[in-house]
């Protein structure tokens, strides 16, 4: 093994030996060069070593590098950020279709609805005249059976008098042929003559009123005949009339049944709620009653009250659906630009309508303003109450046209649509809350699409 002393020399020679293997191809490629400055009254050079021109060639080709690949960038994301804008461009306008499509569906539904609104006013007149004339059927129906009891009276007593007449006369008769001829001219002579000339009128008379008795007799029986073909003519048009007006109370209530049920609503306690609370002209519709005699009612007059029962429960409904908020906030073009649920990792307790500044904004039931003013958040806002222990609220409008303590109904104009308090833009936000619950708006409205 060599002495350390000749390791180091031997590596030194190694060094060497490359630095000038590297000098040689640096002067192979990069030769020394002179750059002459020559002035007026003098004349230099700037000596360019190899390696002072290889760095400057490094830098130089570092330099073009960056700046070819900067300019593939920059194209690159000139391309991709065109095809993003197309993209971006082409998503629009088919989001735009949509909400135009959603926008037409929207307007059907709205004129299905009126419609369905039309038809069920026609609906209601028909059961109003439907009503009327089984009422006057029913009276009309009593008199005949009264007339008919009146008759059967009259004619068993005519009949009871035809037969006395008949006994009378023949009684009569027996009497002249029980009386001799010459006897009554011996000892009457002309007081007999007048006896027989008044029995024979009185045979006459008993006989033309025999003769009557028994044609009354059969123009009564001809009439009853007739009175009890009218009777069951009558009865068959109730029957007709009965199940018309049972078909109209199905077409009627079952919708409404299930609009409440679909709201989550307890059908029975609202109807209570609304019973207790009535105050329309008559009060709800009583139970027909025929007799006065503690009978048990006929089959129609059970058939009338169960109709009767159905129009007192309709009319309920009618009641309780404008005191619910199943009706729309916004009457004009709009689209809904965020639901009930959570959102951005909060809850969103109500439904975002978007349309342009100062779109009208409508109550969508009966009830009382009980907030009409600023409130953080939610901006310019109105709160109103309604029966059943609901609340609907209508946030960030620009403008509010109802007072604290104003009673409104549905479909009164109460603000105009704005971007006031916390808000990104244009909308209105809308909450439904059920014992200071919210819950989704949707649920009402959607449950009045059949419907309204």
């Amino acid at each position: 093994m060599p002495p350390w002393g000749w390791g180091n020399r031997d590596g030194v020679f190694v060094r060497t030996r490359l630095a000038i293997k590297f000098h040689a191809l640096l002067e192979r490629y990069f030769p020394e060069r002179r750059v002459f400055l020559r002035s007026d009254n003098d004349t230099r050079f700037i000596r360019l070593k190899p390696g002072s021109q290889l760095l400057a060639f490094v830098g130089v080709s570092a330099v073009v590098a960056w700046t070819i690949i900067a300019t593939a960038v920059l194209l690159m994301d000139s391309i991709g950020s065109g095809n993003f804008r197309e993209q971006a461009k082409r998503d629009q306008r088919t989001y735009e279709a949509r909400l135009n499509a959603l926008e037409a569906e929207r307007n059907n539904r709205a004129e299905e609805a009126a419609a369905a609104q039309e038809r069920f006013n026609s609906a209601l007149k028909q059961i109003s005249t439907m009503q009327s004339d089984l009422l006057a059927s029913e009276t009309r129906r009593r008199e005949l059976e009264t007339g008919i009891e009146v008759i059967q009276s009259t004619l068993r007593r005519t009949m009871k008098e035809r037969d006395a007449a008949r006994a009378e006369s023949e009684e009569l008769t027996l009497a002249l042929k029980d009386t001799a001829p010459g006897t009554l001219a011996d000892e009457e002579g002309m007081g007999t003559e007048a006896t027989l000339e008044t029995l024979t009128a009185a045979l006459s008379e008993t006989a033309r009123q025999r003769d009557k008795i028994s044609n009354d007799a059969e123009l009564a029986l001809l009439e009853a005949d007739e009175m009890a073909a009218q009777i069951q003519l009558m009865k068959d048009q109730n029957d007709q009339i009965f199940r018309q007006l049972e078909d109209a109370m199905t077409i009627s209530v079952e919708p409404l049944d299930k609009m409440f049920t679909a709201a989550g609503m307890d059908t029975d306690n609202m109807l209570d709620t609304v019973r207790r609370g009535y105050s329309g002209q008559g009060g709800p519709l009583m139970p027909l009653s025929f007799s006065t005699r503690g009978e048990e009612p006929t089959p129609d007059a059970m058939r009338a009250n169960r109709i009767l029962n159905q129009l007192d429960r309709l009319n309920l409904y009618r009641i309780a659906a404008q005191k619910a908020p199943f009706a729309l906030p916004v009457k004009s073009t709009f689209r809904y630009t965020s639901g009930f649920g959570m959102r951005w990792g909060r809850m969103h307790s109500g439904t975002d309508f978007a349309s342009k500044h100062g779109t009208p904004i409508y109550a969508t039931a009966d009830g009382i303003v009980t907030h009409a003013e600023w409130l953080s958040g939610y901006g310019r806002l109105v709160k109103i109450q309604h029966e059943f222990g609901i609340e609907t609220r209508y946030a960030h409008m620009s403008r509010i046209r109802v007072e604290k303590g104003q009673r409104v109904s549905r479909g009164e104009r109460i603000g105009d649509m704005g971007s006031t308090g916390r808000s990104t833009g244009t909308h209105l936000h809308y909450e439904v809350r059920v014992g200071g619950k919210a819950v989704n708006p949707m649920i009402y409205i959607k449950a009045a699409r059949n419907v309204f």
